[in-house]
């Protein structure tokens, strides 16, 4: 089995848990192969000597034919990886280095029965729906896609922002805010609850609208059917705004009208058997701590 690795800076005391991800791996005759900038990042630990191969970017990992794609770190590392997997269908394992884990759902300490399920092939792909942002310019360099949420945002000023949303030719709604979001159910648990927004099922063929400090109290997040085509235009006092596509920013100006869509592609989970998105949220948001429950 190829397995491809990414990941950050693995810091002193998760470098043995690492360790153990890759001997076992070794031990069930795995071909490991590593992303370039996690062998610069870590090179005094696992030199490019230490892997089976070496490539440099999404065309490169598909050459190399990985099975897996295995990421090192927190959520944001991820949601990174998605760059390297893109449309390929490769599944992503995520392997929680970080503190939340919603996404990176492996616990280090987990890593070996986790592989042997691996090689085994005892685990799932479960697809996640992606969201596609279109406009004229080109803004993220043809990478126009997000696991999580699109967010639009002001951008050195205090002041609201202007957003008007429309469901094709159709006025949604006009949003004074300093911001809005437009998330995927993966992305529900993310920055979308923190403002408020509902928890939504993987699978649940859904957008949620959250807005970011809305001037309005009667504007609540809104969820509609990712079959939508949203049109968003942004306005301010000043000239320039924000739009992210999970962690990546552009600049953005009034001029622009920015079109989201569910993409025809969805990005592929690793999922063991066992492993449920309401355990998930009981452990991480831990739900019934409570000894009343």
């Amino acid at each position: 089995m190829r397995i491809a690795i990414y990941g950050k800076k693995i810091v002193a005391d998760q470098t043995r848990f690492a360790e153990d991800l890759f001997d076992c791996l070794k031990s069930f005759g795995c071909e490991i192969w590593a992303y370039s900038r996690f062998i610069e990042r870590n090179e005094a630990s696992w030199p490019a000597s230490f892997f089976d191969g070496v490539f440099e970017d999404r065309t490169g990992m598909e050459d190399a034919s990985v099975e897996v794609l295995i990421s090192l770190g927190g959520d944001g590392t991820m949601l990174d990886s998605t760059m390297l997997v893109a449309d390929s269908g490769t599944p992503i394992m995520g392997v929680n280095f970080g503190r939340l884990g919603f996404l990176a759902n492996i616990a280090k300490e987990d890593v070996r029965d986790a592989v042997q399920r691996l090689v085994r092939h005892d685990f799932e792909k479960e697809p996640r729906s992606v969201l596609r942002l279109e406009s004229e310019r080109d803004l993220f360099d043809g990478m126009n896609f997000a696991l999580n949420e699109v967010t639009v945002s002001r951008k050195d000023t205090t002041d609201m922002i202007t957003i008007h949303v429309y469901l094709k030719d159709q006025l949604l709604n006009t949003y004074w805010a300093d911001g809005l979001i437009i998330s995927t159910p993966t992305g529900s648990t993310g920055y979308s609850l923190s403002c408020g927004g509902p928890i939504v099922m993987p699978g649940s063929q859904n957008f949620v609208l959250t807005p970011i400090a809305p001037h309005n109290l009667t504007v609540r997040p809104f969820v509609l059917s990712d079959q939508a085509e949203l049109r968003i235009r942004v306005e301010g006092r000043g000239s320039e705004h924000l739009v992210s596509l999970d962690s990546r920013v552009r600049t953005i100006t009034s001029e622009d009208e920015l079109i989201l869509k569910r993409s025809p592609f969805d990005i592929n989970l690793v999922r063991f058997s066992g492993q449920t998105f309401s355990e998930t949220l009981r452990n991480k948001l831990m739900w019934g701590i409570d000894k009343r429950n």
